[in-house]
């Protein structure tokens, strides 16, 4: 099996962003995709993204079989919040784990949230999602969105065997449609994809990110 590169990885931190100007764009106005709020924040953020991403995840969303949809759970998330939730993840792990070294602690945080510096979902291109029917209720695809490695058994990562044929082909389904419209996936997460930002970047060998860190968006006037 190809060694998983994670989001703690030099290569990473390495790529060179060149931001291209696109802006955030509200995925609650004009409706083309589902939004679920549990991962709603104060201030919206949750419902943003790059307006390129929101444009490939609607082309995405018309390769799905009739009756199946994309049902997006977060998308833009600010500097401070993914900063607190890396570090309040690599605090359980250093209680769990006390005679792990920092570098360790990082590197075993990183397989679940990205290092604030060089986080997907705080350039506005990453979208954590899933599948769910017509009438918005979810299929099965292995895990809850967000599932912890621990909680989960390993099962949260996107070839992880040990979950059942249905969830297998949900998760291919998704993986398809994603990949045909530009997106990579975060192999320790399989609901989480993004495009235009230092991880696509390196996956896709493009010589520079097209996102870098988004300011948070403005609140409506």
């Amino acid at each position: 099996m190809t060694d998983i590169i994670t989001l703690a990885d030099p290569r990473v931190a390495a790529v060179r962003p060149d931001e291209c100007g696109e802006p955030l764009v509200d995925l609650r106005v004009g409706g083309q995709l589902l939004l679920d709020d549990r991962q709603a924040d104060a201030d919206g953020s949750y419902a943003h993204l790059r307006a390129g991403a929101l444009e490939r995840l609607v082309r995405a969303q018309r390769l799905l079989p009739a009756g199946i949809r994309l049902l997006v759970v977060e998308g833009y998330r600010p500097p401070d919040l993914q900063r607190r939730y890396f570090e309040q993840y690599a605090a359980t792990l250093r209680k769990d784990l006390p005679d792990a070294g920092p570098e360790r602690i990082r590197e075993l945080a990183s397989a679940y949230i990205s290092p604030p510096e060089v986080a997907p979902h705080v350039s506005g291109g990453a979208v954590d999602l899933t599948l769910c029917d017509r009438t918005g209720r979810e299929l099965p695809l292995g895990t809850e969105v967000n599932a912890t490695p621990e909680e989960s058994g390993g099962t949260c990562r996107t070839h992880a065997p040990g979950i059942s044929a249905e969830a297998r082909a949900n998760r291919a389904l998704l993986g398809r449609v994603l990949g045909a419209t530009g997106f990579v996936n975060y192999p320790t997460e399989w609901w989480h994809w993004s495009y235009g930002d230092r991880y696509w970047a390196l996956l896709r060998r493009v010589p520079a990110a097209r996102y870098g860190p988004a300011d948070p968006p403005r609140p409506p006037a």
